[in-house]
């Protein structure tokens, strides 16, 4: 199961220094590596201390981690929804993304012009959302217009009840996004949601906003509010230099428990509602991911679709309950190991071994 995160920001805000720690970011397992698919597309390991503990308790051969996906596009600029600078080309890519990162520059460097003239984040914010909102309000004008000629048809015809249901949550959205709102902050309802899930609009994505700081900020204490996530580019790309004992010690140095982009990693993990559980033997220790919520058959496909055809049962144990008693064997016998059917939902950290039939 793939998941994608879209970075956008505008020029000379560090977006690309930030890309590219990511991109130099080490993975330690052959069948996961850190792997540049495209000059614009990188996939990252989602941090996990869980993996290591499980696997020395299976004296795994391996260990898998759970990944994500981060596509970066060029930089954005005022009027990009008309084709200014690389305009909506660009956009386009991060369509099919399920989370936006917004980049703002927070830092001061006179060396580092700045597209706008000054350093303010929260114009960067605006601006890029603008641009994001205008993007969606051309695809919604389009679908609305079409859209409004379906719901002349038969009206015992499907089609057009079905654009005729669709008609006022498209308007709603087009007067939403046409007073500056989010398509995220206008559509609330799930249903609604789905009604209009295949526009893939920029704006009903939830968003991410990481602020660019200079590299003395962490050491000045400064604190932000919830909504952004404080990371210095500049430091995230001396530490992806680093070897991870030299990393370690860097980040000690610092007083930060671990680096910013482990932590944007994770936020963007927890921003998507995802979870992870694991099976782990002595061949490999592997993380899966599935949907908050997810129930046992659809967890068992995500290794092989087989595995939910022809679902039984999941045997399931806490991964603390796993490693504090040595692996399945004990924990089986403490009464630890359940036996869950089709209707049981996956809890982040379970390590599963399903049963079906073949």
């Amino acid at each position: 199961m793939s998941f994608a995160i879209g970075i956008v920001g505008l020029p000379n805000v560090g977006k690309s220094t930030l890309f590219k720690a990511l991109t130099k970011k080490q993975v330690d397992t052959a069948n996961y590596p850190f792997c540049t698919i495209d000059p614009n597309i990188g996939v990252v390991a989602v941090p996990d201390e869980r993996l290591a503990k499980l696997a020395k308790v299976s004296d795994s051969i391996k260990i898998v981690p759970t990944t994500i996906e981060f596509v970066d596009i060029a930089g954005l600029v005022a009027g990009a929804h008309q084709g200014e600078g690389l305009g909506n080309k660009f956009l386009a890519n991060i369509r099919n993304t399920d989370a936006i990162i917004q980049v703002l520059r927070d830092f001061s460097d006179p060396n580092v012009t700045h597209v706008q003239g000054q350093v303010d984040p929260e114009s960067d914010k605006e601006t890029i959302n603008l641009e994001l909102i205008f993007t969606d309000l051309q695809t919604v004008d389009n679908r609305f217009s079409k859209n409004e000629k379906l719901t002349k048809g038969d009206k015992n015809n499907v089609e057009t009840l079905r654009a005729t249901s669709l008609q006022p949550i498209l308007e709603k959205l087009k007067n939403g996004l046409e007073a500056g709102q989010l398509a995220i902050e206008v559509i609330t309802n799930e249903e609604e949601k789905l009604l209009i899930k295949d526009l893939n609009l920029l704006t009903l994505k939830p968003m991410i906003y990481v602020l660019n700081v200079d590299e003395s900020y962490f050491s000045l204490g400064a604190k932000l509010a919830n909504d952004y996530l404080p990371i210095s580019a500049k430091i995230e790309a001396e530490i992806a230099d680093l070897n991870p004992e030299e990393a370690e010690k860097f980040l000690k140095e610092l007083d930060l428990d671990s680096s910013g982009l482990d932590k944007l990693i994770k936020k963007s993990y927890n921003t998507l509602k995802l979870i992870t559980f694991f099976t782990s033997g002595r061949e490999e220790t592997k993380a899966w991911t599935v949907k908050k919520g997810s129930k046992a058959p659809l967890a068992a496909g995500v290794i092989h679709t087989d595995f939910e055809k022809g679902f039984i049962r999941a045997e399931v144990i806490n991964w603390q309950d796993f490693v504090n008693n040595q692996g399945e064997v004990k924990a089986r016998e403490k009464g630890l190991m359940r036996l869950e059917g089709k209707d049981y939902v996956i809890q982040d950290g379970d390590v599963c071994h399903f049963r079906f039939a073949s």
